[in-house]
């Protein structure tokens, strides 16, 4: 076998690897994805997932993965993305099957390199989301930058702005709901079912609660 074909097979191999975990057709799965790539984008996906405003989504230094597996938790229906704004990778990007994203048309949804997102998490972004690089997103999360209906009492605070923001090599457990404005820095740990909004400063900190408080401090994972 010529050296230049070796890491064509293994790139093969470990393809066809991926689809057997996520449980999806090998050959049609490699036809979509190479049917992407001719047209500029680098997004790996079974065939059941609904991606609409596809030319809105940038991937120039990593593989927009859509077939991520996370052992017991799998994704129910089909992935679903939903992009009139702009959905940037500045490197790879790993979603779990069931997830939902929709970005709004004038929003801006930002991921760095190596995150990954677990099955069943929703993402509804009509402002801006940034996450950035190493993070660990569970399952069945929230993420909501708009309350679309406005409340007003006595004593309301002034809104401190819509933009979500997620720093580097942040683990965020099942079930935690991140709302508009909320600040989470690197380092961070966020204990499942919390709820999250406001603007944190301490990293390496654990949140935990609703709402969502400093529990713990020089935290490591």
């Amino acid at each position: 076998m010529p050296v230049k074909s070796v890491p064509l097979v293994r790139s093969l191999f470990g393809f066809y690897q991926t689809c057997q975990q996520s449980d999806v057709a090998f050959l049609p799965t490699l036809g979509a994805y190479a049917w992407r790539k001719l047209q500029g984008f680098n997004i790996l996906a079974p065939l059941s997932t609904k991606i609409r405003g596809l030319r809105n989504i940038s991937t120039p230094h990593g593989m927009l993965n859509l077939l991520l597996s996370c052992g017991p938790v799998d994704g129910t229906g089909p992935t679903r993305l939903h992009v009139r704004g702009k959905l940037r990778l500045l490197g790879g990007l790993a979603l779990g099957r069931g997830c939902m994203i929709d970005v709004g048309p004038n929003a801006v949804m930002e991921v760095g390199d190596n995150t990954y997102i677990n099955p069943r998490t929703q993402v509804i972004i009509h402002h801006g989301l940034r996450i950035g690089r190493d993070c660990s997103i569970s399952w069945e999360c929230q993420f909501l930058d708009e309350d679309f209906h406005e409340i007003h009492y006595e004593g309301k605070r002034p809104s401190l702005g819509n933009d979500i923001v997620i720093g580097d090599h942040v683990w965020i457990g099942s079930r935690v709901s991140v709302y508009k404005g909320t600040v989470i820095p690197n380092g961070c740990v966020v204990a499942s079912n919390s709820v999250v909004k406001g603007v944190f400063t301490e990293e390496n900190a654990l949140l935990a609660g609703n709402p969502a408080r400093v529990v713990r401090r020089n935290v490591r994972w």
